[in-house]
Parts: structure tokens; sequence; C-alpha cells
């Protein structure tokens, strides 16, 4: 009886220095998405290389920020990731409020073109990302990226 008792507190012990699952996978749901896409705004080419598509990415996913290029602005468009939740098809973003569109110039103007710093889907605070394949995206419910995005390659 004692060698029982004496196994149950070895694997209590270890259970004790074994890392919760959440900290053995410290990448937030959205990390399979991190880097440069191209397409969305208009179909992605077929064959890119790397230099070609780094040229010129469309949307930037990183672990806090996602970029989005528009046709009127010559900078990217950043919001910041108040959430990201992994869902059936894919993510679902939801971003801190946006100040790009209360900041204007000295004489009153605004800056940063349309002052839409959403994706063009329904609500600007929210980006719903579906996963069409291991290298490609869409926005669904966002008029304006009527195109599936595709990964930048690494080389």
């Amino acid at each position: 009886m004692r060698r029982p008792a004496r196994l149950l507190a070895l694997l209590a012990a270890t259970a004790l220095l074994v890392p919760p699952a959440s900290a053995q996978n410290p990448q937030p749901p959205h990390s399979w998405l991190f880097g440069a896409w191209i397409g969305g705004l208009y179909p992605a080419p077929s064959i890119v290389s790397a230099q070609e598509c780094l040229a010129q990415p469309v949307v930037i996913f990183t672990r806090d920020i996602v970029m989005r290029l528009t046709i009127t602005d010559q900078l990217f468009t950043q919001r910041l990731v108040e959430t990201a939740r992994t869902t059936a098809a894919g993510v679902e973003f939801h971003f801190a409020p946006s100040l790009q569109a209360n900041q204007s110039s000295p004489f009153g103007m605004s800056q940063g073109g349309s002052g839409d710093a959403g994706f063009g889907c329904d609500d600007p605070d929210l980006l719903h990302v579906q996963r069409r394949g291991e290298n490609e995206i869409s926005f669904p419910g966002c008029p304006e990226f009527p195109y599936p995005l595709v990964r930048c390659p690494a080389r």
C-alpha cells in the first residue's frame, strides 16, 4: 500500500512542475496570420516572389497591430488589437477604438484619406478573418476586400 501512495505523491509533485497548457503555448490565437498579405483589394497574382510581395503588402498582421493599405493614402492604417478569438472559420478581431479618424492637420483638414480606420466592414472595430487555406484568407462582409488575400512567401 505504501507504493501507490508514493506514486500518487510523485505524480502530484510532478503535476506542480508542469506549467499549465496556456503557458506551454504562449502564442495568441491569431499567430498563424503573422506576416504580410497581398490581394484583397485586387486579385492576388498567381506567381509572386517574396521581394515583389513584401514591396507591396496590403495587410500586415502582428501580435498587437493589424495594418492595412488604402488606395487613397500613402501610409498604412494601424489598428490596435483589443481581443482576438478563434472561431470555427478563422479569427475574430475586436480593435481598440480608432484615434486616427479624429486626427487632423494644423489647417483643420483630416489626415489619412477617407478617415475610415476600419476594413470596410459593417463595424470598423470588428474584423472577421476566414481561413480559406494554408496561405489564403478572406474578410467576409467587407466590401473593400472583395478578393482573397494570399500570404507573402518567405523566399
